[in-house]
C-alpha cells in the first residue's frame, strides 16, 4: 500500500505571526502614546476640571457680565494672519507681540462706556497647547480707568492673551484675544 505524502499546515505559524504582530502593535501604540505629554487647557482661567464642573455657573456669571459691561483691548498693534493647517486658508486677527517688555491696556466700561469701579481683575498670557511659559498676573492695579499688563515675552509663535474680570462674586467677564510674536 502506497503512503500518502504528508501535507503541511501553515496555521501555527499563521498563528503565530499573528500574535507577534499584536504584540509589536501594542508595544508601539503604548510608547508612542506615553512620549506625547498631556497639557491641561486653562480657559475660564482655571484647571479644566473645575471648569468642567462648574459650567453653568460660569457661563451664567458670564452671561451677566456680558450684559451690563465690556471689556475692550486698547493700544495695540493688530494684523491679520493665516492660519496653517485647517481645510480651509483662514486668516485670524491677532494681537502682534514684540521680543520683550509688551503692555497690555484694558478697560472695563459699562454699556454707556462709564468705566467700572471695584473690579477684579486678572491676566494670564499663554500659549495654546502647553502650559509649560504661562504667566499669570493676578489682581492688576487699576491706574486712572485703566487695567495695565506688562509682561516678558521670548518665544516666537502664537499667544492668547486672556483677562478675567470680576464685578461680584455673581458677575464675571472673560475676554481672550489670540496674539503672535514673529521669529
Amino acid at each position: 500500500m502506497a503512503r500518502k505524502p504528508k501535507e503541511k499546515s501553515y496555521w501555527p505559524h499563521m498563528i503565530m505571526g499573528f500574535l507577534i504582530i499584536g504584540i509589536t502593535l501594542s508595544y508601539w501604540t503604548v510608547k508612542s502614546a506615553s512620549s506625547v505629554p498631556v497639557q491641561e487647557t486653562n480657559d475660564y482661567m482655571m484647571k479644566y476640571q473645575q471648569a468642567d464642573i462648574h459650567i453653568n455657573d460660569i457661563l451664567a456669571k458670564k452671561r451677566r457680565f456680558d450684559g451690563a459691561y465690556m471689556i475692550a483691548l486698547d493700544g495695540v498693534q493688530k494684523a491679520k494672519l493665516e492660519l496653517e493647517n485647517v481645510k480651509r486658508a483662514k486668516e485670524e486677527e491677532v494681537v502682534l507681540l514684540h521680543a520683550g517688555a509688551n503692555t497690555f491696556t484694558y478697560r472695563v466700561v459699562d454699556k454707556q462706556s462709564r468705566p467700572v469701579d471695584g473690579v477684579k481683575v486678572d491676566f494670564l498670557l499663554t500659549r495654546p497647547h502647553t502650559d509649560k511659559d504661562d504667566v499669570l498676573l493676578k489682581d492688576i492695579p487699576k491706574k486712572g480707568t485703566e487695567y495695565i499688563a506688562e509682561v516678558n515675552v521670548s518665544k516666537p509663535g502664537r499667544y492668547i492673551l486672556r483677562l478675567k474680570a470680576a464685578v461680584d462674586k455673581d458677575t464675571v467677564g472673560y475676554m481672550d484675544a489670540p496674539a503672535y510674536l514673529n521669529p
